[in-house]
Formats: C-alpha cells, sequence, structure tokens
C-alpha cells in the first residue's frame, strides 16, 4: 500500500515550484490562481526572493502549501495511493490530496493560520530547540518537571523530538537534558512556540475560519497529527486541525499506525526530503522516495 506524506515548514527554498510552473499549462494556472487569492505576487518570493522573505512565516507556509499541491497535481505514479499525512502545515495539503478540501479554501486556511501564528510569535517571543539522543518518557518528564511553559512539539523519529515554549524554560529544559545525557540540545532558530499552548491566540483566529470553511468527505483515511491514527469524519477533521496548533505532531506515531495499517511505501509530496529521511528512521524497511 502506498501513503502520500507532505512536509511542513523549514522545508522551503528559493527557486521551488518555478520547474513545476513551466511544467503544465494547468498548474501554471494553479499557482497563477495562489496571487488572485493571497492578493500579492507569492510566486515572485517562491521563484527568485530571498531567502529572508521566504522564511516569513506567513509566506513560507502559504508556499509550501502551493508547492505541495501543485507537485500533487503533477505525481502521476501509476497507483492510487491508500492514505495521508501532513506533517504540522503538510496537513493542509493531505487534506487536498484526500478530497476534504479545495485548493482555494486550503490555501485561505493556510493563509489565516500563518498570519495568526506570526501575530502570536510577535506578541510572546519564545523559542523550539531539538533534543537529540534521549527517550521521549524522558524529554516529556524534563519538560513537565521545568519551570514555566515548555511541552513535546514535534515527534519526529525515535531519538528526535522538538521542545517549545516560552525562551527561559526552553533553556533550562535544554541544560536539563544535557545532564540526562541528550546527544544534543538545540535551540532553532525561530522566534516562536509553536504547537505548544502560546500559540492559543492563533488557535482561536485558525478555528473560527475552519469553522466557516466546507469540509468534504474524504476520499481515503488521513492520519492525523494529534489522533495518530485514520480519521474518515469531516468534523473531527475540523477538530484535530485546531488542536493541532497547541498540540504536538505525533509523527512518529502516525507513520507507525500507517505502517501497521499496510502502508508500504511512502512518497513524499513536497520540497525537500526532510520526511523521507525521518520515515526511514522510523521504520528502515519501507520505501520512500519524493513524487518529482
Amino acid at each position: 500500500m502506498k501513503a502520500l506524506v507532505f512536509p511542513g515548514q523549514g522545508s522551503q527554498y528559493v527557486g521551488m515550484g518555478i520547474d513545476l510552473y513551466e511544467s503544465r499549462k494547468d498548474i501554471k494556472d494553479l499557482m497563477d490562481s495562489a496571487n488572485h487569492i493571497l492578493g500579492f505576487d507569492i510566486l515572485a518570493v517562491m521563484f527568485s526572493g530571498t531567502d529572508e522573505d521566504l522564511k516569513k512565516t506567513e509566506v513560507t507556509q502559504p508556499a509550501i502549501f502551493i508547492y505541495s499541491v501543485a507537485a500533487l497535481k503533477a505525481l502521476n505514479n501509476g497507483s492510487t495511493p491508500s492514505m495521508v499525512a501532513g506533517h504540522s502545515l503538510g496537513e493542509f495539503s493531505a487534506l487536498v490530496a484526500n478530497g476534504v478540501l479545495s485548493f482555494e479554501d486550503g490555501l485561505k486556511l493556510v493563509s489565516t493560520r500563518a498570519k495568526a501564528m506570526q501575530e502570536a510569535c510577535n506578541a510572546n517571543p519564545s523559542s523550539m530547540a531539538a533534543i537529540l539522543g534521549l527517550a521521549d518518557e524522558l524529554v516529556e518528564k524534563i519538560c513537565e518537571d521545568t519551570p514555566g511553559i515548555v511541552v513535546p512539539a514535534n515527534y519526529n523519529c525515535p531519538g528526535q523530538l522538538v521542545i517549545s515554549g516560552e525562551t527561559a524554560a526552553v533553556e533550562l529544559a535544554c541544560e536539563k537534558m544535557k545532564e540526562a545525557g541528550a546527544k544534543r540540545a538545540l535551540l532553532l532558530p525561530v522566534n516562536g512556540a509553536f504547537h505548544s499552548p502560546l500559540m492559543q491566540p492563533a488557535q482561536e483566529k485558525l478555528a473560527e475560519a475552519i469553522n466557516n470553511t466546507k469540509f468534504y468527505k474524504p476520499t481515503m483515511d488521513i492520519y492525523q497529527n494529534i489522533t495518530t491514527t485514520a480519521v474518515e469524519n469531516p468534523e473531527e477533521i475540523k477538530l484535530n486541525l485546531i488542536a493541532q496548533l497547541t498540540g504536538p505532531v505525533k509523527w512518529t506515531q502516525s507513520v507507525q499506525n500507517m505502517i501497521k495499517k499496510g502502508a508500504t511505501s511512502f512518497v513524499e509530496v513536497g520540497p525537500g526530503k526532510t520526511l523521507q529521511g525521518l520515515i526511514k528512521k522510523i521504520n528502515s524497511e519501507v520505501l520512500v522516495s519524493s513524487a518529482i
């Protein structure tokens, strides 16, 4: 069984999507429509902007979504996938892939999400850090015992967990992680605590937008970050998308559950190869590849 997986923020690069744009008229038309939907020339930033411009959350997230859906449209590998999943932001691309969201509605929601997250970051500067080489349970315990707000945010693969929260609490937790034997406890170059309680203001804005958007019945299972299991009910999918902003991305557990349900190959649809690397660390026996 084949699974499609869609990457999240951090996979962007200048020049992304220009090859897709020039490959087919239907893909060009799709990508051109993004400028109209967003009200600015995002393609110019994607194709020839600066790294700094592309790194802005309100640009990065829609850019990755646009690229991922364009790559999905270009994908023609002769077989139909059985399930989909997306890492954080990538969940919106996955919902286009399984028919739950239209491209236009998905892009509008991603733009709302990105702007709301950026506003939350600006209002309360905070941090994230990558913890390597510790068991998940130990990372969870250290976060729980550290004063202030610091929580597990991304369960990326065994031995790689990202924490998120108030800067002072994240820094203190990092020191405790090192003392506990972590190979690395590295602050990430972000100024916000994604997937933590500090995203509550953004969650409220996203919830309003999601609740005003039509979600359709999925054509195939989506394994969502919050539940890690296949979800079919559109209303439940909405609730999980909203919860994801302040809750952890359980990627390791999601991939493991997809494999248990029969996934033997994973195709990454979007920029970069980050998810392929993580999936091979989760299970070295499955096949991984890029859509294009």
